[in-house]
């Protein structure tokens, strides 16, 4: 098990209260700025009549792809925050008063878009954007089962990079007639900050292998533990809460019966151990995270509280 040497930042703290973010190369984490998918979005602006923009309720100030404002701002822009069911929004307003203050004028949050309110003799064009894995190819089918009551049309996964270029138009609505054009997600050419590089792979931004999974599973046992949230110890049936994420991984390992056989070989011949799987019960941990079996989080909380400027190196 490799992890990063870690101390405790305050010595009178139950938990840590930072992460050793220092020496790890967050751009070695994402595929460089994916010029050709926005370029691909540029040259069908013509197309369409608005931009929907999709991303993490979990993260609704961080890792957002500026580059969209600047190159597709031409259209007008609707910010929807999706997966509304996983995030900690009790201080919405105050996310709202935020983005407001970025000049972000239209936000929805949701886990679907209803369109009561537009025009029923016109036809229309959405393009969908966003950075990898926030729901936007979700989003489109979800439109075509409430409003066309058929399948889905665009490929979904848990994993970014389903989606590899815009794809035509992909019918949502008959009154009024609406079509979405789904398009690949795109990273901003740099990210921020190494927490904001932590808050995206926590989401699913960036393949887990890139990070490391002990790695995130680490940050993501701080994150809880600094939230308050010890739903994790109930959920894997643990003695109790820990900072450890060795003693930890260990724990869930053996509850969830995640070992395997290692030779070691001593003086008097090879010898079969059985070690935990640390690496399997970092995925189920992660895995459990993101489907919310450990309650809802706000990644944001230390922007929302001031203590760090929105994609900013700390």
């Amino acid at each position: 098990m490799r992890l990063f040497p870690r101390a405790m930042c305050a010595s009178v703290a139950a938990w840590r209260q930072c992460f050793p973010l220092h020496g790890r190369d967050v751009a070695r984490w994402f595929p460089g700025h994916m010029a050709k998918g926005l370029k691909k979005m540029q040259s069908s602006l013509k197309l369409v009549d608005c931009i929907i923009e999709v991303h993490d309720a979990r993260i609704p100030l961080s890792g957002r792809n500026h580059l969209f404002q600047e190159t597709l701002g031409l259209k007008p822009h609707l910010l929807v925050l999706n997966k509304m069911d996983l995030a900690d929004l009790t201080e919405q307003q105050k996310i709202v008063h935020h983005l407001e203050g970025e000049g972000q004028k239209n936000i929805i949050f949701t886990n679907c878009v209803k369109d009561e309110n537009i025009k029923q003799n016109m036809e229309y064009c959405i393009m969908v954007i966003g950075i990898p894995n926030v729901g936007k190819s979700s989003l489109i089918n979800s439109l075509r089962r409430q409003h066309l009551k058929i399948g889905k049309a665009a490929r979904v996964g848990g994993t970014p990079g389903i989606t590899r270029a815009v794809t035509s138009r992909i019918q949502v609505s008959e009154r009024p007639l609406m079509f979405l054009l789904d398009t690949p997600g795109v990273l901003a050419p740099r990210i921020g900050s190494v927490e904001t590089g932590f808050k995206l792979a926590l989401c699913g931004t960036v393949l887990d292998h890139l990070v490391g999974e002990e790695t995130m599973a680490d940050y993501l046992l701080f994150v809880l533990n600094q939230h308050r949230m010890f739903r994790y110890v109930q959920h894997y049936g643990l003695s109790g809460a820990s900072d450890d994420v060795e003693h930890v991984l260990k724990s869930i390992a053996v509850r969830l019966g995640r070992t395997r056989k290692v030779k070691v070989l001593t003086g008097t011949g090879d010898v079969n151990v059985i070690q935990p799987n640390y690496a399997a019960a970092a995925r189920d941990f992660l895995q459990a995270f993101r489907s919310g079996l450990l309650g809802p989080v706000m990644l944001d909380r230390d922007i929302l509280q001031g203590c760090l400027p929105a994609d900013s190196e700390p």
